[in-house]
Formats: C-alpha cells, sequence, structure tokens
C-alpha cells in the first residue's frame, strides 16, 4: 500500500492547510524542509497535561507536517523521513520529551515503516514555552527518493 493510502487510513487529511507568516513546507533539491507545526492542544507536560496527552498532540502535529509536505510536493509518496525535531512544553522536572514525540515518530513508522523509509533521527527537546502555548511542535525533513 502506497503513503497516501496509509495516511488516509490513519485519519490525515490531505487538504492543505492555510500558511501563516512563513511558509510551511519548502522543497530545496531533493528535500522537503517543513517549519513547525503546533498542537492544537494547550498546556505543560508534567504539570496538567500527561504523556499520553502529549503523544496524541505530537501525531496532531504530524498530520498537520504530512498536510503540508502533500501540498508542497503533490504527494506523500516516494519519500524517506530523515530527520524530526520534538519541541516539547515541559515542566522543569519533566524528562520525557522522547515519549511524547514517540507520537510523531510512530505515526511516521506507520506510514513508512520502522526501518528503510521511515526509519530517521530525531531529537526530542523540552521547552520553557511554546508558541501560543502550544503542547507539542514538530518539524521534519524529508528526501524526495522518487517522483
Amino acid at each position: 500500500m502506497d503513503a497516501n493510502r496509509k495516511a488516509q487510513e490513519l485519519e490525515v487529511c490531505l487538504e492543505p492547510l492555510k500558511p501563516g507568516y512563513l511558509n510551511l513546507c519548502v522543497r530545496t533539491g531533493n528535500l522537503l524542509i517543513t517549519s513547525g507545526h503546533v498542537s492544537d492542544m494547550k498546556g505543560v507536560l508534567g504539570k496538567n497535561l500527561t504523556v499520553d496527552q502529549g503523544y496524541e498532540a505530537a501525531k496532531e502535529c504530524c498530520r498537520k507536517i504530512l498536510r503540508s509536505v502533500y501540498h508542497t510536493h503533490g504527494t506523500l509518496n516516494g519519500l524517506k523521513v530523515i530527520k524530526l525535531l520534538g519541541c516539547v512544553y515541559s515542566a522543569p522536572d519533566f524528562t520525557d520529551q522522547h515519549l511524547v514525540i514517540n507520537g510523531a515518530s510512530d505515526m511516521l513508522h506507520a506510514i513508512y515503516g520502522t526501518d528503510g523509509d521511515g526509519w530517521h533521527a530525531r531529537s526530542a527537546l523540552g521547552f520553557a514555552a511554546l508558541p501560543t502555548g502550544a503542547a507539542v511542535e514538530v518539524e521534519a525533513i524529508f528526501e524526495i527518493r522518487s517522483l
């Protein structure tokens, strides 16, 4: 099954997002680089949000990223996930950022596989605040493997 179909099975809407101040996804050479996509969920992990809630927020960020990539490239097929950066609005003693960002990684693994095109590098970091009070922000880099 192709990536477009897998994404739709995972309830990823492929309609374009309305861009804000900056481009949501830009192509340079054979790379697609996204801006940070924030969750609609607001709050602080380890204070008023649980890891499970953060995981769902990271999945939401990934859905938005996939929409932007699809809108820019015209398909989710023929891509390799290269890198994710996950930012988590964290209480000072919260140390499970990696478990939160697993929400985005797991979605990409479900679409592109846990090895090969879905196997990616990743950073998961805690922040004192994120724009608009969002719980999670994720950005991504994809390689265009084929058209």
